[in-house]
């Protein structure tokens, strides 16, 4: 989202649009992609990336609703991500499963080396378990489904779309998510309305870190 931009990696160059998709260059070897929210924006971001402009590795940041209750901005480095609207449970299949990949786990790169980077940042990082869906978690009964099934940390809507389309390309993928809101919060729309403002700025400087790290 726009509102999930800032500091050195807001548009310092003219914006590039496919499919309704802004791209931008903040530096030479660095393109952003504001593709919208959703899993499917997310996966036609990720390929544009791919086919448009090379890429040689693909990074998704973003703002996330919490399965537990850790302080808000909280950053969080995934070690792989599940998509938990993925159910083909009725033909047999266990939930999460991607059929074509035939996993449920979407595996992150460089997890051990982007802790060190931001711990060295003194941002405090953690890690976990991305569980990813077109869903806003306003359900407690399928949140903590979510929590204990997939052992989630965070929830989003992006995260196993553009993993999925990197490991069908085999480029690497980092994910990098920052605690918004959390899902059994009793006015959690509430809380990710005022709290995004204010961690977007912490992603960004940690974005920056992972991604121009000497």
């Amino acid at each position: 989202m726009h509102k999930e931009v800032a500091g050195a990696l807001l548009p310092s160059s003219p914006v590039q649009t496919i499919a309704g998709m802004e791209f931008y260059s903040p530096t030479p070897d660095t393109v952003v992609c504001i593709c919208g929210v959703g899993k499917v924006n997310a996966a036609m971001g990720s390929q544009a990336l791919i086919d448009h402009f090379g890429v040689s590795e693909v990074y998704n940041a973003g703002v996330a609703g919490c399965f537990h209750d850790f302080p808000v901005g909280t950053l969080v480095v995934a070690h792989h991500s599940v998509q938990h609207d993925m159910d083909t449970s009725a033909v047999g299949d266990p939930l999460g499963l991607i059929p074509s990949l035939d996993i449920i786990e979407l595996p992150c790169q460089g997890v051990e080396e982007s802790v060190e980077v931001l711990t060295q940042a003194g941002l405090e990082p953690r890690t976990g378990v991305v569980a990813t869906g077109d869903w806003f978690g306003r359900d407690y009964t399928r949140a903590a489904m979510l929590r204990d099934h997939f052992s989630a940390t965070v929830c989003d809507m992006e995260a196993g779309a553009v993993a999925q389309v990197c490991l069908r390309n085999d480029i690497p993928f980092r994910c990098l998510k920052i605690v918004s809101d959390h899902l059994f919060h009793p006015a959690q729309g509430e809380e990710y309305a005022q709290n995004v403002p204010q961690v977007v700025e912490k992603l960004n400087q940690a974005l920056s870190a992972l991604l121009w790290r000497s």
